[in-house]
């Protein structure tokens, strides 16, 4: 029997749905602090997550990575919503587990802004909770559309984070938490703006 996922989305404390899958996904949320992650950037360097939130209130986006038509179309969507993040105090980050020389294709083809950041490795979705396991069908159905996420990562372990969206205070605290297993569904850059304005 196929099992569903739901949406998480939880904005003040409120926990609307919960994920029903075997993967048993617990996305960090309300309240909790970001875990201490070191990231790289498009030139290789470092990215101290929790000092950048130190510096100003972030939104925090991890998608599957460039290769994805869905991934890219939401980051299009957030290159035109980040003005109005930026003045509200928002710096935008996206993570995904491209290689950092994969982030500069995706930066280029929407002329972006805001920061693309690497967890070749998924340690940064292994601690937000979001990192599964794509399994075997999956890459071959990958692999039909010429899609090698190995050769995307760098790296072997076969893992995707679930599209998710983490609005953080400068205190480092998550403020706003929505995952959703569908990747073909992502919060709409109007209700992203709504929870931004509620989180100050």
């Amino acid at each position: 029997m196929k099992q569903t996922m739901k949406p998480i989305l939880m904005l003040a404390g409120l926990s609307i749905a919960m994920v029903a899958s075997a993967m048993e996904l617990r996305p960090l949320m309300i309240g909790q602090p970001i875990p201490d992650v070191g990231l790289k950037t498009a030139e290789g360097k470092t990215f101290d997550l929790q000092a950048a939130a130190e510096e100003q209130p972030l939104v925090i986006i991890f998608y599957r990575g460039g290769w994805c038509p869905f991934c890219n179309a939401h980051l299009g969507q957030l290159q035109e919503a980040e003005p109005r993040l930026r003045d509200l105090g928002y710096r935008i980050v996206a993570i995904s587990p491209d290689r950092p020389e994969e982030l500069g294709k995706s930066a280029e083809q929407h002329t972006l802004s805001y920061t693309l950041l690497s967890d070749s490795s998924m340690a940064a979705a292994k601690a937000f909770g979001i990192a599964f396991e794509v399994d075997a069908p999956m890459l071959e159905k990958l692999a039909s559309y010429n899609i090698d996420i190995e050769a995307a990562s760098g790296e072997t372990h076969h893992l995707l984070p679930v599209p998710a969206v983490f609005i953080v205070g400068s205190d480092g605290i998550i403020d706003f938490s929505y995952a959703n297993p569908d990747y073909k569904t992502r919060l709409a850059p109007e209700v992203l703006l709504a929870a931004a304005k509620a989180a100050l």
